[in-house]
């Protein structure tokens, strides 16, 4: 008689505990990750988890970059007939938008690429892409930075959702300009957008500017 085979658990890997926590970092936030958290999600001991990472930290660090891995680069590349201005516009749109849909995630890539081989990817595509353009490299650091600066401040929160729908909060006594204010949360993304691309049009606007003075 033969005996039924029971079925095997997924094995545990480096992927499957990363995929685990970036899903418990998207719906609860930084603080709910713990080694003790993560291997009830995936069905395993605690220490099974140490064979993979040694802290919560390192945990944290491969989200980020796993998070860092998802934003388009392509524009970047030397056969991409794109030029230096269309390719940061479009990359700071493809990086706001894997931003917006793990905000969690925003405040760990905010402390810089670290050792991170994504996060480091990243940043040296902009370095290059800006000196093949002809930017000093000294200038195309600044440009590295002041993007990550725009495009991580815009995630850190919404302008928008900072103001109460009620009516009552804004007296026009005390806030004669704020009449509408309890409408901004209701448009939410529309008004965040439109912020995020006035703000980075100024900016491209200004490096334009200042490319043209190098006699680009």
């Amino acid at each position: 008689m033969c005996r039924m085979a029971r079925p095997r658990k997924p094995l545990l890997s480096t992927d499957r505990i990363v995929a685990a926590a970036s899903a418990l970092v998207d719906a609860e936030g930084l603080a709910a990750v713990s080694t003790r958290r993560l291997a009830a999600e995936l069905g395993v001991s605690g220490p099974s988890l140490y064979n993979h990472f040694r802290t919560k930290d390192e945990i944290l660090e491969a989200v980020a970059d796993a998070t860092s891995a998802q934003v388009d680069l392509s524009m970047f590349d030397a056969d991409d007939d794109r030029d230096w201005r269309t390719s940061l516009h479009d990359w700071a749109l493809a990086y706001r938008a894997v931003l917006t849909r793990h905000p969690h995630i925003v405040p760990v890539l905010a402390q810089g690429p670290g050792r991170r081989p994504a996060g480091l990817r990243l940043a040296d595509a902009v370095f290059g892409a800006m000196v093949a353009a002809g930017w000093p490299p000294a200038q195309a650091t600044r440009i590295g930075a002041l993007m990550r600066y725009f495009i991580m401040g815009s995630a850190l929160g919404s302008f928008a959702r900072g103001f109460v729908d009620d009516e009552a909060a804004y007296d026009p006594a005390d806030y004669p300009h704020l009449g509408q204010a309890h409408l901004l949360a209701e448009r939410q993304e529309k008004i965040d957008e439109g912020a995020f691309e006035t703000g980075l049009r100024a900016l491209l606007d200004g490096l334009s500017m200042q490319y043209a003075a190098l006699g680009g």
